[in-house]
């Protein structure tokens, strides 16, 4: 799978930028803010219809287009060679008076955002990916919202009703801590909030237990065989119902118990999940507001037992984080049968020669890498020969010779 084609227009910082890409690694060069971070933010949006970066879509129009034209746009458009064939994907985002409209099509057919996600499978690796261990669950539920829509197109349309559900029940719920509505509504959405948030919980704990066999396998050859990364799933309402472990304290693998074999079925954990919201209906009346589901689902990350988020050093949760991603990229090709296109921002800067290494070499196995540097001396002149070498300054693209 590779990205042949790329089009931007009012983009950020691009007016205009037209690329034919080849499979392989492509190298970007540049100072900070010219462009570079712009571009890989732009084939994962094309990926996944959401950029890590921005608060809205607003923000990904050129500033100077917003300020200038009577009806500013942006508009992306991706060619994605893949074993099935070849895909066209287009996204515009268009200024109108009551707000910003997103428009998607697949091969010229307007589609959901839902159903281009996937199309073209992409992980980007970020310095600041530390914070999938060191920030708040949020985060964390992004993360793997995102790894799943792109393999799982079940999960993904599941994940949409279930958050347009919780916004429904969380609304009634308010009417009723103000007795203007009658406790039995609730019921129906009960079940509709098991059902799909029975799905989710069910693919989120497999998919963790695949991650976990990667990041495992990966963090022994980071750490040089010296530490044991366990990835842990931490659901509101857990479908093993085990105690939750005490995560101030060291665990051993033992305590994790269920957490190390497949969910439940699919209805058996919907039933549980059911029953368990009928348990508690009274408190969430009283504080107006959904308190179990997927929507506050946790994961954490044990090295040797311990919660490194909590007591891990910087370098051990920097590690953590890497492992994952590299779990990530391994978990895509098991389930597409092809690799990913990898987008780098700028990630040899934060990391030593071992880890470096473990990065170029998936590279090397990649059909298309995006990798961004201030520094041509951060890839060596065999690595430089092999790619295709662009400077960037302020959003303009100029070919390099190879050394």
């Amino acid at each position: 799978m590779y990205l042949s084609e790329l089009t931007l227009i009012n983009y950020r910082n691009y007016n205009r930028l037209h690329l034919n890409l080849g499979e392989g690694p492509i190298l970007l060069q540049g100072q900070n803010a010219q462009g570079k971070t712009n571009l890989l933010e732009a084939i994962y949006y094309l990926s996944t219809t959401t950029t890590p970066h921005a608060r809205s879509d607003r923000q990904l129009i050129n500033w100077l287009t917003l300020r200038n034209e009577v009806m500013p746009f942006a508009r992306l458009e991706g060619l994605v060679k893949r074993d099935g064939g070849t895909v066209q994907i287009a996204i515009t985002i268009v200024k109108e008076q009551t707000g910003f409209k997103k428009d998607v099509r697949l091969n010229g057919t307007k589609k959901r955002s839902m159903d281009v996600i996937g199309k073209l499978n992409a992980v980007m690796f970020l310095p600041e990916d530390i914070e999938l261990v060191t920030g708040g669950p949020g985060m964390r539920r992004r993360y793997l919202d995102s790894l799943l829509c792109q393999i799982d197109p079940e999960y993904c349309r599941a994940l949409s009703q279930y958050n347009k559900i919780v916004s429904q029940r969380n609304a009634l719920l308010k009417e009723l801590a103000e007795s203007r509505r009658s406790p039995d509504q609730l019921g129906y959405w009960d079940e509709q909030l098991a059902q799909h948030g029975a799905l989710l919980v069910v693919r989120r704990h497999n998919t963790i237990l695949n991650l976990d066999t990667g990041a495992r396998r990966h963090h022994r050859t980071l750490s040089d065989g010296q530490e044991g990364l366990r990835l842990h799933y931490l659901p509101s309402f857990d479908p093993h119902d085990r105690p939750v472990p005490d995560f101030q304290m060291p665990l051993i693998t033992e305590e994790l118990g269920p957490a190390l074999i497949p969910a439940p079925p699919l209805k058996k954990v919907a039933g549980s999940l059911q029953a368990k919201l009928e348990s508690i209906r009274q408190d969430e009346i009283n504080r107006g507001m959904t308190l179990i589901g997927p929507h506050r689902d946790d994961l954490r990350f044990l090295i040797d037992g311990i919660d490194v988020s909590l007591y891990g050093s910087r370098g051990q949760q920097r590690t953590a984080a890497l492992s994952t991603k590299l779990a990530e990229v391994d978990l895509m090709k098991e389930v597409t049968g092809e690799m990913p296109v990898l987008l780098l921002d700028d990630v040899m800067s934060e990391l030593d020669s071992v880890r470096r290494a473990q990065v170029i070499n998936l590279v090397n196995e990649a059909g298309q890498a995006f990798l961004t540097t201030t520094d041509w001396d951060d890839y060596g002149p065999a690595f430089r020969s092999r790619a295709q070498c662009y400077a960037v300054n302020n959003g303009q693209f100029n070919a390099e010779e190879k050394p």
